[in-house]
């Protein structure tokens, strides 16, 4: 895939604010820090468009960024953040739950966890949550580079059985490092588009 052109579009907190224009969506979800800014950047081969924070939290809208003219890359908030108000988590699952049962473009989730670990509970409830209103899910595995390919293997296993990955649903192994897994998402996108 040859990105021609970026534009972050539109930083949305309601429906009325998404894009009219019916073209396909890709959602990213994750925890906050397990490097969606990063994932993007990468997968749009520029180094610093969608910013990456060392401060989780920092996204606090759902960022459209249009790529391409022909597709948008979906960027939510990070869930599982313990600093934020209750009222403010609320206020993004809500928001999320929206997007996700309401939006006919949503072609993809691509949920990404952290590769060094186990799934988390807030890992676990996001992938039943989409599997219960039958979203397409790829999981991609961040920051691969962190850990040695020896333990790849086990690592996979591990969070294929913690997620328990319903049949359809691909599982990826990405660095922004090494840009592992890079073209199998810009080759999923393209068969969906």
């Amino acid at each position: 895939m040859k990105i021609t052109s970026v534009d972050l579009t539109i930083s949305a907190v309601r429906r009325s604010q998404y894009p009219t224009d019916k073209k396909p969506e890709f959602l990213l979800v994750g925890r906050s820090n397990v490097g969606k800014s990063s994932f993007i950047n990468t997968i749009i081969n520029r180094k610093n468009f969608a910013r990456t924070s060392s401060q989780p939290g920092k996204t606090q809208t759902i960022n459209f960024y249009l790529v391409n003219d022909s597709f948008y890359l979906v960027d939510a908030p990070g869930y599982g953040f313990a600093k934020l108000s209750k009222t403010k988590r609320k206020k993004f699952g809500l928001m999320m739950e929206d997007y996700i049962t309401n939006r006919d473009n949503l072609k993809q989730v691509f949920m990404l966890v952290d590769f060094r670990h186990k799934a988390s509970q807030d890992d676990i409830m996001m992938y039943n949550f989409l599997k219960y209103y039958k979203i397409p899910v790829t999981i991609v595995a961040t920051k691969a580079d962190k850990i040695g390919i020896t333990k790849h293997q086990s690592q996979k296993n591990q969070l294929l059985n913690d997620l328990d990955l319903v049949v359809g649903d691909d599982f990826l192994v990405f660095s922004n490092v090494t840009k592992a897994g890079k073209s199998d998402v810009q080759e999923k996108i393209e068969r969906i588009i």
